[in-house]
């Protein structure tokens, strides 16, 4: 063949060029989904960024060039004073007044030993976080059994108990906290009942699903030996389904730790609150002091209990596509 000849592609057949038709004609339809869906999305962001503006009074973005002048006003007076604030250490600006009174909030065990208030209050919204977390794991526990269809054989009360799951997790908890602060007043309590009710939907909806996932050998083996539904669940079930159930109890408390912090800043105790009255009385180093705590304490939450999940369920859980 010489240089000058051009290569022609075979024919195709009529069937290859049905296929090749169709092809085409998804391709097309598929670049039209994209440029339609792309101008949704802009149609979508201009829209919401009118009503922000609106909402604002106009001032959105008369407003956005001055964003970074929050953070500016952040700055303390020196960059010792966090940990002053943090540690609860005397501070030598102290005028008499909120700014700078970090030795007031100090938490004596005895005399001459004392917890710094941010450390007291974190311990509190952890306290509220790992309470709730065992409360709503406990009631989650109970209900999945009767909510999964391969091991509970009435429609009716399968029925029942999935809509009262989705019902209880259908309200974020600050919804349910600010009905309960209305009832108990300010404090922890609310923020426990409100992270309770939403982790018993939550975790009762993950742990149902994965009793579905179970191997049922066991549990026939059990039922062909004379034993009740409790046994067969307890027994046969549970065993299989107790890592994955202790990795998502010890995800979902990850969860409430952050919640239980968006909690406080309405009034519901814990860190929250402190951050929300440090931002809204223009108290430079306290705020720079529990934001700090915050990121540490979530961090250090997030690692330990990813460590925790490898040892309960096991590594060769989380190699799958590593190659490993």
């Amino acid at each position: 063949m010489s240089a000058t000849d051009v290569y022609r592609a075979p024919a195709l057949s009529p069937e290859g060029a049905t296929v090749e038709r169709h092809w085409r004609d998804l391709a097309a339809r598929r670049r039209l989904y994209t440029i339609g869906g792309l101008v949704f999305l802009l149609l979508a962001l201009s829209g919401s960024l009118w009503f922000a503006n609106e909402t604002n009074a106009g001032k959105f973005f008369d407003r956005l060039p001055y964003v970074a002048d929050f953070f500016t006003e952040l700055q303390p007076r020196d960059w010792f004073e966090p940990v002053r604030a943090l540690f609860d250490l005397p501070s030598p600006y102290d005028d008499g007044s909120l700014k700078f009174d970090y030795p007031e909030g100090r938490v004596y065990l005895t005399q001459s030993i004392y917890i710094p208030e941010y450390f007291h209050r974190m311990i509190e919204t952890l306290n509220i976080a790992l309470f709730s977390t065992l409360v709503g794991a406990t009631f989650g526990f109970l209900l999945c059994f009767l909510a999964a269809g391969n091991i509970t054989a009435s429609r009716w009360l399968r029925f029942v108990t999935r809509r009262f799951l989705e019902i209880v997790r259908a309200f974020p908890e600050i919804v349910i906290a600010g009905f309960f602060l209305a009832i108990f007043s300010l404090g922890p309590i609310p923020a426990i009942i409100a992270v309770s009710i939403h982790t018993v939907g939550a975790l009762g909806k993950m742990f149902f699903e994965v009793v579905e996932n179970a191997d049922m050998k066991p549990e026939e083996g059990l039922r062909a030996v004379g034993a009740n539904w409790v046994e067969r669940v307890w027994f046969g079930i549970v065993p299989q389904v107790l890592p994955n159930f202790m990795s998502y109890f010890l995800l979902r408390f990850e969860i409430n730790v952050r919640a239980s912090t968006i909690l406080g800043a309405v009034g519901a105790g814990g860190i929250g609150e402190s951050l929300r009255l440090s931002i809204g009385r223009g108290h430079e180093a306290k705020t720079i002091a529990i934001v700090f705590l915050l990121f540490c304490t979530i961090v250090a939450v997030d690692q330990f209990s990813a460590w925790l999940r490898h040892r309960l369920v096991g590594r060769q859980a989380f190699a799958y596509g590593r190659g490993e």
